[in-house]
């Protein structure tokens, strides 16, 4: 089961960390043409005869087998078992020790070619076992340099687009470099400057970083790049997609031309391509699997179709459902640093234990957060992008991407948390209307995976990203729809409701008649999910199918402005699903509540609808002044110190959707 917690505090607020966003300006330009470099050697291919004598056709077979694809000249034959490899024997007692069985394919085809010192760029899924594939040649090519002397940089350096892999790698180098006396450090920002800098002063043979904090050591002549001759660019694709592109040129730009390089991506786009034709010499391209996007086949993929304000109710039962298996370690990634926070609070209202982590936490709660969550066998992680490339866990089972990534790239990164290695796993994806532009491409990831796809994607890809049902222009609110439906439509749209959560006026504190403090109403259930799919508390907005939404509507308070403002819905909040839609008279419903704290009595403690029709068929839940129609909604409920929020008799139970009358909104 999923870990529960009494401890319902929101987490405290992180200090914002340094994200040296630097180009490299200040580098000084080294003219190589006019340097004369000492030559070093870069071919220490000496594998056993077997690999040696390995006919075409065997290697054929295999490639054919295994779904790769080997381009370029005068390829090495594959190493297919690590005693064939020539590796020191302390290489292949730690590799055992670690309970590898055989190399993976990457590790097969890749090891032959960075040993025998050629270029490469290996395109592979995510936990492909890519990190073992560039570290282990690394170490053999650093052995057989000369030992740095003082003032000298590293002889290897692995660039890496988060904090996160460079750790891991780190981790990687530790383990099979401790024994050879190869140091290393692990350099990136959101960390002190100090301890980094003094490693890099006192000289390491392997330097792993993200570019911007190792750009600012070079700026600042902490360290140089004169004695690499081994480069790697880990997850280069997510390098150019962050925007590191000036950085990776400028620290190039600092290593003589003849330096072995390896490029690792996910993804072959254009801006690749053209990245390694320009850095690479005579490279030999291997891709594990399709040319396209590759997505990992022991990955389960569900794709579930939505509205916005449905996604937190789907949250719940899915989470449901997890916590009935014994290993449910799980991943949920969403767009904004800001929803991390929201996502995890609401989680652990309801019970769940849940850490998240974006890239405003400081450095020392992000390594306590991962931590704890590699240690659980029931952990519950809400991350944003920063976390979703390098974060090897191997027993993630499930990931799932409350918002979808901009790009299909980062859809792949993300759900590739889970299926490690020869592991299984399963994402879960919401994919609402706001989504629809990108349908097309993840109908092609799934295809290629051999993935089910839902019938609803076809219809998304078929509107051209033209669909408005949800997404749209909303007051206050992240997506759901305000301006629904196709074009020349009703204005209302599926799903569009009004989001108050930003705007619930001043938190003050209320007593009731008693002197006693009142539960306030934002604590108490504005921040729920709403009446709608199951949540068990109400909301704002209307919603799609005549039920609220999202923060704000509640039978038993509201903000004295109404739903979290001085509007319900207005033509703009949307009701859903075209029930109101035409209806002029949608934004005079208000809610108001007697204060006597405040001395402000209206008139009426009542919802009521201006110029609304009657009422005779409205069906109701077995809460007093809460009643639901085919068209309208209508309640009549003083409120006045109101007691705290609890289940109404008869509420339906979370995980369900409640009945309606007349077939729904």
């Amino acid at each position: 089961m999923l870990m529960r917690r009494n401890d319902r505090n929101g987490g405290r607020v992180e200090k914002r960390f340094d994200r040296m966003e630097r180009n490299g300006e200040n580098l000084r330009s080294i003219h190589w043409d006019q340097l004369n470099l000492e030559a070093f050697q870069k071919n220490f291919f000496q594998p056993a005869s077997s690999v040696l004598n390995r006919s075409r056709a065997e290697v054929n077979q295999y490639l054919d087998k295994n779904e790769i694809t080997v381009i370029g000249k005068n390829v090495p034959s594959p190493i297919l078992h690590f005693q064939e490899s020539g590796f020191p024997q302390f290489m292949l007692d730690e590799i055992a020790r670690q309970g590898f069985l055989e190399p993976t394919f990457i590790q097969a085809v890749g090891w032959s070619i960075a040993m025998s010192g050629r270029d490469m760029v290996g395109i592979a899924k995510t936990g492909s076992g890519k990190t073992l594939a560039y570290i282990l040649p690394a170490l053999v090519h650093i052995s057989n340099q000369p030992r740095l002397a003082r003032g000298d940089g590293p002889i290897a350096l692995v660039l890496a687009p988060t904090r996160e892999l460079a750790q891991q790698i780190k981790q990687v180098s530790d383990d099979f470099g401790r024994r050879m006396g190869v140091h290393n450090t692990c350099v990136f920002g959101g960390a002190a400057k100090y301890p980094q800098e003094n490693d890099l002063r006192r000289g390491v043979e392997i330097v792993i970083a993200t570019p911007g904090r190792l750009i600012d050591f070079l700026e600042r002549e902490t360290t140089n790049l004169r004695r690499c001759t081994y480069l790697v660019l880990d997850e280069a694709d997510r390098m150019l997609d962050m925007g590191f592109e000036p950085q990776i040129r400028k620290i190039i730009s600092q290593i003589r031309p003849d330096r072995q390089v390896l490029m690792w991506s996910a993804t072959w786009p254009k801006e690749i391509r053209k990245l390694a034709e320009e850095f690479l010499r005579d490279y030999i391209q291997i891709n594990i699997g399709s040319l396209n996007l590759a997505a990992n086949e022991n990955i389960l993929q569900v794709i579930e179709c939505c509205e916005e304000y449905e996604k937190e109710n789907r949250l719940f039962m899915l989470l449901e459902k997890i916590s009935s298996q014994p290993d449910n370690k799980a991943i949920i990634f969403v767009e904004t640093k800001r929803k991390v926070d929201k996502i995890v609070n609401i989680i652990r209202r309801q019970g769940w234990r849940a850490d998240g982590i974006h890239g405003d936490k400081s450095q020392k709660d992000r390594d306590y957060v991962l931590n704890n969550f590699r240690r659980s066998p029931n952990g519950l992680l809400v991350a944003t992008d920063v976390a979703s490339r390098g974060l090897d866990v191997d027993d993630v089972k499930f990931v799932i991407n409350f918002d979808f990534p901009n790009n299909t790239e980062d859809y792949v990164h993300r759900i590739g948390r889970t299926g490690r290695s020869t592991n299984k796993g399963t994402s879960y994806t919401f994919f609402t209307p706001a989504n629809a532009s990108k349908a097309s491409d993840l109908i092609a990831v799934l295809q290629d995976a051999n993935q089910y796809i839902n019938p609803e994607l076809h219809e998304y890809a078929r509107s051209g990203g033209r669909y408005r049902g949800g997404g749209g222009r909303m007051r206050g609110g992240t997506g759901g729809g305000g301006r629904g439906g196709p074009r020349g439509g009703p204005r209302m749209g599926g799903g569009g409701f009004h989001n108050g959560s930003d705007d619930r006026g001043p938190k003050y504190p209320r007593r009731d008649e008693f002197g006693r403090p009142e539960r306030d109403f934002r604590d108490a259930a504005s921040r729920s999910a709403g009446y709608g799919m199951g949540a068990p508390r109400a909301a704002n907005g209307m919603g799609s199918g005549g039920y609220a939404s999202n923060n704000g509507l509640l039978p038993y308070a509201t903000d004295d402005r109404g739903y979290g403002g001085s509007y319900v819905s207005s033509t703009h909040a949307g009701y859903g699903a075209g029930a109101y839609a035409s209806q002029p008279n949608v934004g005079s419903m208000v809610m108001r509540r007697t204060d006597t704290d405040r001395s402000r009595v209206p008139p009426s403690g009542s919802i009521g609808l201006a110029a609304a029709p009657a009422m005779p068929t409205a069906v109701a839940y077995s809460h007093p002044g809460v009643a639901l129609n085919g068209a309208y909604m209508a309640a009549a409920y003083q409120y006045a110190a109101a007691p705290p929020v609890s289940r109404p008799t008869g509420y339906p139970p979370r995980g369900t959707m409640p009945p309606m009358a007349n077939g729904g909104m």
